[in-house]
């Protein structure tokens, strides 16, 4: 297919691909960045972590304000968080909520994580989970939890009270697996409680360019031809595989079972898009993931890098199964095990979310500190 003219974000829409910013901070809101992005760049949904907050948190003093009355009200660092975090969510799910109405509540969508430190309590993520979607209380607001062992429960649970949830650190093929088993219990449990299937929503966000980062290194260092025709592609191959699972499930009849009551598909997200080696294109993330009835979240730099030079030549995942699973292959022949790969990629992403929201928490705490003198 040939790619046609127009804006290369219009033209990935048109492909079927949600874009999503995978960033937000007060000055974003403030400033009217975010509505002007929604207008003139097709963005319809915002994604934050821990990661996102403390950076937002660490610059300027937009937060100066609210710190102050957080401080004279007398409230602990966690309150804050919580306070500062969640007003955040609010006020981007209102920007967004003209999407989240035009799209039948498929799109403008804003996501707020539980904290990362309950990653491996059931019952705390659960209790989070309700925290957060009671104080943002729109609807047009995410969950994430992370997809641990101990958080498969959690969003069973949290689902079938009717609370949309995006799934976050996907990492293996596996453990995608049990996410959409999980998102369907939830909705069978959702269903069977009585809560309307088509105000749930849910997305599973599949970790796409720190699979290439861990894996790229050793194959440099294997220092063959054969590895070296392998860099920069078991994170692609790897997502692409996962949207074959996807198709599976929603052609199967335990999803027909909850699509008649009117649920919405559990759609791919692919996130950590943005390319952190700088031999590869800018844009390859985004360019070798089109398929429709999925989401793309980029960081800022990777969203107007697309806008500027994104090429979009039709969908780029269809058909792919069997070469991506060569790629498996050849990875495996070389000693490269894709499974012990992602399995460390979960750990390594907790520590990282959870350093983040301790330096969110030291940020906060200072702030706290420097307003009441």
């Amino acid at each position: 297919m040939t790619e046609t003219t127009g804006n290369p974000l219009d033209r990935l829409t048109g492909a079927g691909v949600a874009v999503w910013l995978d960033d937000l901070s007060r000055e974003l809101l403030r400033r009217g960045d975010l509505a002007q992005l929604v207008a003139d760049l097709d963005v319809v949904g915002v994604t934050t972590n821990p990661t996102i907050f403390a950076s937002a948190l660490a610059k300027g003093d937009a937060y100066d304000a609210q710190l102050s009355e957080l401080a004279s009200a007398g409230a602990d660092v966690d309150a804050a968080v919580f306070a500062i975090t969640t007003d955040d969510v609010r006020e981007a799910a209102d920007v967004l909520r003209p999407v989240y109405d035009a799209t039948d509540t498929v799109d403008g969508r804003v996501s707020i994580e539980v904290d990362p430190r309950l990653a491996h309590d059931t019952r705390g993520t659960i209790d989070s989970a309700k925290a957060l979607w009671a104080a943002v209380d729109r609807p047009n607001v995410f969950i994430k939890i992370p997809a641990t062992l101990e958080g498969l429960p959690a969003i069973t649970a949290v689902l079938g009270e009717g609370i949309s949830v995006n799934v976050t650190l996907i990492f293996s093929l596996e453990r995608y697996a049990a996410v959409m088993d999980a998102f369907l219990e939830g909705l069978e449990k959702a269903r069977d409680n009585g809560y309307d299937l088509r105000t749930i929503g849910s997305v599973a966000s599949f970790f796409v360019s720190r699979v290439d980062a861990a894996i790229d290194p050793r194959l440099d260092a294997l220092g063959t031809p054969e590895a070296a025709a392998l860099r920069g592609k078991a994170a692609i191959a790897n997502a692409r595989l996962a949207f074959g699972l996807y198709e599976e499930v929603v052609a199967g009849d335990r999803w027909q079972g909850v699509a008649e009551h009117g649920a919405h598909p559990q759609r791919p997200l692919w996130a950590s898009t943005g390319v952190k080696d700088p031999a590869y294109r800018d844009t390859v993330y985004v360019e070798e993931l089109v398929a429709e009835g999925t989401v793309n979240t980029m960081p800022s730099s990777t969203l107007h890098a697309f806008a500027d030079h994104g090429v979009v030549r039709g969908d780029t995942v269809a058909g792919t199964q069997q070469e991506s699973a060569r790629v498996v292959a050849d990875l495996a022949a070389l000693g490269i095990d894709l499974d012990e790969v992602t399995r460390d990629l979960e750990v390594e992403g907790l520590q990282k979310f959870e350093k983040s929201w301790d330096d969110l928490l030291s940020t906060v705490s200072a702030g706290l500190a420097q307003v009441a003198r």
